[in-house]
């Protein structure tokens, strides 16, 4: 069972791609211009913990389970 969960604010995302530069394994950009990560639930937070911490307008949000 997954142990955190990544939660994104998708309105607030201006599309930057910080998320995807950093964390390209689980972050994409997508049609609307705006990111959006591949999985919502993993084991390890890796490189989405620095994705969140970087993000211009904080809508990345980490909960772990």
């Amino acid at each position: 069972m997954a142990k955190y969960k990544i939660v994104q604010d998708h309105e607030l995302c201006i599309g930057c791609g910080t998320c995807v530069s950093l964390c390209p394994k689980n972050w994409q950009m997508g049609d609307d211009g705006k990111a959006s990560p591949k999985k919502t639930e993993v084991d390890d937070l890796g490189c989405n913990q620095e994705a969140a911490e970087n993000c211009p307008v904080q809508c990345i949000k980490i909960v772990k389970k």
